[in-house]
């Protein structure tokens, strides 16, 4: 190995570091304890360190939600490709969206909610984003319906999950209402 292949992996390891370490704190105590010093003192590196990766917390949000927009897409594929019909892969999808919405809500947040400094639903969007919709537009296009186009249709139950989601999350839903809202969405939304 050379030894600007050496340099190069040794770089890409500090940055999963970073991510990994960002991630944790804000899964933790919250994306406002992110602060380059922290990570900084959490990695043992300085922050100029930091800075030669990332030139500021916009940007550790951006990776934070670029590698959960991965780790969602697998997880939606993974739950419907161990069903069987349209309804039963539909209610799968969506319990697995709010599955893991709850299980990693700093994720979520950089997915969703914060400015990580990504471009959604434009041409230079990043792909593990594109992929993570096309996750869901695989099992929803199938039953968007006569006449609806499959990525609106998509974009309407996304819509009602991340709802759900967010409003689970802050505890304005009740939580034995939950799988009840999940066979209304599948039902009267998805109608299979």
């Amino acid at each position: 190995m050379s030894v600007q292949e050496r340099k190069q992996r040794e770089r890409a390891d500090r940055e999963r570091l970073i991510v990994a370490t960002a991630r944790e704190l804000a899964e933790q105590q919250g994306w406002d304890a992110v602060t380059t010093r922290r990570l900084a003192e959490r990695i043992e590196y300085s922050q100029p360190v930091l800075y030669s990766h990332f030139r500021g917390k916009r940007e550790i949000i951006g990776a934070v939600a670029l590698e959960g927009a991965t780790e969602m897409a697998a997880a939606l594929r993974a739950a419907t490709s161990a069903t069987g019909g349209p309804r039963e892969r539909v209610a799968a999808l969506a319990r697995a969206y709010l599955d893991f919405a709850a299980r990693n809500p700093a994720v979520y947040d950089a997915l969703f909610q914060l400015d990580g400094g990504l471009a959604y639903a434009q041409e230079n969007t990043p792909e593990p984003l594109k992929d993570a919709f096309a996750a869901l537009l695989e099992t929803l296009g199938e039953v968007a319906g006569d006449g609806v186009h499959p990525g609106l249709f998509t974009e309407v139950f996304w819509a009602s999950l991340h709802g759900l989601a967010t409003l689970t999350r802050a505890g304005r839903l009740l939580p034995e209402d939950a799988e009840p809202r999940v066979e209304l969405l599948v039902d009267r939304l998805a109608m299979v």
